[in-house]
């Protein structure tokens, strides 16, 4: 038996049917079906702007950017961060010049309000939460928290596709979500990500900055008309971050099916519960009321958590660990240790969860976890 955390499900048929039209099209690059993805993800979440780039990386960087130029903050100001998370999430704040300032994790793993509470300075200027997992954890209390302190608050809701809270897509109360699209995520394609701004002007000056600070793209340039349709100005500094039709046509077929495989990781994370819960020794990290969540990770927690991944892998199953505490990293050691996510970071496993396992698979890996405790 060989299970793995992660096996991305491709329609391949209707995958190459999308690339092949972007070919026989001879449009690749930015436009047609980046166009596309992003009307049908405004439609999918109900949120007013989309814009489709390259990674999730990139949007959480542009994020920052766009906010920073907007409220014209200063190199050095601070966001509030976890440092349960992927570098990516703290990485963006330092592109962007700013400095991270970690606060700590409650029971779902995510940002603890009351943590935020204490962290906040006068030089605080945004938090960004992370939602793990695809969990919700108590993002409303920490909106409600932004909203009263006057300060901006970013989702990176790489994690969170289909995410739902009291039946509303998550994204509603923040002033941008970042969404990830990469290999391994619950919409996948090779990579790719979509950022999304509460407000219009904010997400006008995120897609000039995606295109080089370059005020008119090129399929806007294609499809307008007379004479001087190729002239265009450079108004800002800006990067290379926008999507291509390529990933957004494997988006497109992605997006079609994200309902249905998110519905079957719930019931394969059921399936894991009614086997493990209750068994001495280990957790579950728990989904917070009125969340459904996407189900990225399916996460226990353990003091033997090292031993439990030797064991595994001998036996053909390849957990993984999201994540290590980012505060062990060189460049994050002044950045504050919390004592939650480096005791959650110290004990996490991510069995695996994807939308080939079966049953009979799940209950062999919970077998085998539970083979482990009683050694």
């Amino acid at each position: 038996m060989t299970t793995q955390l992660f096996v991305p499900k491709f329609r391949v048929d209707e995958c190459l049917a999308q690339v092949k039209e972007c070919l026989e099209k001879g449009w690749t690059g930015m436009g047609f079906k980046t166009v596309e993805i992003e009307d049908r993800w405004k439609e999918y979440t109900g949120l007013p702007h989309a814009h489709f780039l390259s990674s999730a990386t990139a949007g959480l960087h542009l994020a920052f950017e766009v906010l920073k130029r907007k409220h014209g903050w200063q190199d050095g100001d601070e966001v509030i961060s976890t440092s349960l998370t992927f570098v990516s999430t703290n990485h963006a704040i330092k592109y962007a010049g700013l400095t991270p300032v970690f606060a700590d994790v409650d029971k779902y793993l995510c940002l603890d309000p009351e943590a935020i509470l204490d962290k906040i300075t006068t030089r605080t200027r945004a938090v960004v939460f992370v939602g793990l997992g695809g969990n919700t954890g108590q993002l409303d209390k920490v909106a409600q928290i932004c909203k009263e302190k006057g300060i901006a608050l970013v989702l990176d809701a790489a994690h969170m596709a289909g995410t739902r809270y009291r039946g509303k897509h998550i994204g509603y109360n923040a002033d941008v979500t970042v969404f990830s699209f990469q290999a391994v995520k619950n919409m996948p394609t090779a990579d790719s990500g979509m950022i999304c701004f509460k407000e219009q002007s904010d997400d006008e000056l995120a897609r000039k900055l995606t295109w080089l600070g370059i005020n008119k793209d090129t399929y806007a340039r294609t499809a307008a008309q007379g004479a001087y349709k190729w002239k265009y100005d450079v108004e800002d500094l800006g990067f290379k971050y926008h999507g291509n039709s390529i990933m957004a046509g494997l988006a497109l077929v992605s997006l079609k099916y994200l309902d249905n495989d998110n519905s079957y990781r719930r019931q394969i994370s059921k399936w894991y519960r009614d086997e493990l819960n209750g068994v001495e020794g280990i957790e579950i990290v728990p989904v917070a009321e009125g969340c459904e969540s996407s189900t990225h990770l399916l996460q226990l927690r353990l003091e033997r958590r090292d031993g439990l991944l030797v064991f595994l892998n001998e036996k053909g199953v390849y957990p993984g660990v999201h994540y290590t505490d980012n505060s062990e990293y060189e460049m994050y050691k002044d950045c504050g240790q919390c004592k939650n996510s480096v005791k959650a970071s110290n004990e996490i496993i991510s069995l695996p969860m994807h939308v080939g396992l079966s049953k009979n698979e799940v209950d062999k890996v919970s077998c085998l976890v539970k083979e482990f405790l009683k050694g």
